[in-house]
């Protein structure tokens, strides 16, 4: 299993394994970052093709997302990527998230050429076992702490979008 450089194992095998996507890429498989103006993902692009489109998203085109040196992919649901677990974030509230960034591919790994950045969303649950040596792709239910949790904060939630009257709140004289 990866590690990260302090020898904690990250939870996966392969961290290109758990990638939806890049970032960079358009809906229409063109590189946002070789139109912007980086030259290593222009090289990439232009190398292979004429009209902008990532070789390494086209599942034919013989390329993986590690070929690319301007690689990153970030989870964009807000779900713990082992168990399920939404996250639940009031506004103006400072309590610790329920979700918690996990990095599975780390700048000073001595393999790749280029450090490629690779986040995924784990609750603060999971994301404690996969440091402990779980994987993220272990079938896992959510922790019944982490749902209790969820329920409180659903509960404050519902509270907050209830409709009080000025009257009720603050009384007849208020």
């Amino acid at each position: 299993m990866e590690e990260t450089p302090q020898g904690t194992p990250v939870g996966v095998e392969d961290p290109y394994a758990v990638v939806e996507r890049c970032d960079f890429l358009t809906d229409d498989g063109r590189c946002r970052a070789a139109v912007d103006g980086d030259a290593a993902a222009a090289a990439f692009v232009g190398g292979e093709r004429d009209d902008g489109r990532c070789p390494a998203a086209d599942p034919e085109g013989g390329h993986s997302w590690s070929d690319c040196p301007s690689f990153r992919a970030r989870q964009r649901s807000r779900t713990c990527r082992r168990c399920g677990l939404a996250e639940r974030r009031l506004a103006h509230d400072d309590e610790r998230p329920l979700l918690e960034e996990h990095h599975l591919r780390y700048p000073d790994d001595k393999r790749r050429e280029h450090s490629h950045e690779i986040t995924v969303y784990l609750c603060r649950w999971c994301h404690s076992k996969v440091h402990a040596g779980s994987r993220i792709d272990d079938d896992a239910d959510p922790d019944p702490e982490a749902l209790a949790e969820a329920a409180r904060r659903r509960k404050r939630e519902q509270t907050e979008l209830g409709f009080e009257s000025a009257a009720d709140r603050y009384g007849e004289d208020g």
